[in-house]
Order: C-alpha cells, then sequence, then structure tokens
C-alpha cells in the first residue's frame, strides 16, 4: 500500500491516535517487514475505540501480530 493511502488511514479524527500512528509511519513503517506491515495495515482497519483502547494501554490485541505492532508504536512514544 502506497506511503500517502496509509497516512490518509492514519487520521483517526482523534488527536492522539492521529500523532502515534502517523509517527509510527514516518519513523518506522519504512523499515518494517512484510509481516509488520500487514500487521499495521490489520491495525488501521480496526474501529478507533478498539486502536485507542491499544495504544492508551487499556487492552492487549488478541492478535499476537498486532500487539507486536502496537508495541513498536508505543516504543516510539516518550512517556
Amino acid at each position: 500500500m502506497q506511503e500517502s493511502r496509509i497516512k490518509w488511514q492514519c487520521r483517526r479524527g482523534m488527536r492522539e491516535l492521529d500523532e502515534l500512528l502517523l509517527r509510527y509511519v514516518e519513523r518506522r513503517l519504512g523499515e518494517a517487514g512484510r509481516d509488520e506491515k500487514a500487521a499495521f495495515e490489520a491495525l488501521l482497519a480496526l474501529p478507533d475505540p478498539e486502536i485507542a483502547a491499544y495504544l492508551l494501554r487499556n487492552l492487549e490485541p488478541e492478535s499476537a501480530a498486532i500487539a507486536r505492532v502496537v508495541r513498536q508504536i508505543l516504543l516510539l512514544h516518550p512517556t
């Protein structure tokens, strides 16, 4: 999938989500392998409340692949 399309899909209407997802695309997606990219696309296909729950650490993804992507996203976010 093209990076411009992925960036568009990262715009979720919730500033915190937008920032986390776009930071991942800009800093990590280019070096990610095929499986990680597929997991990120699967994450983007989820409803916003579910993505927010994962990224705000309120819920752990059942999918191991999505859980790995969530960890990568959170590693890029200073706490």
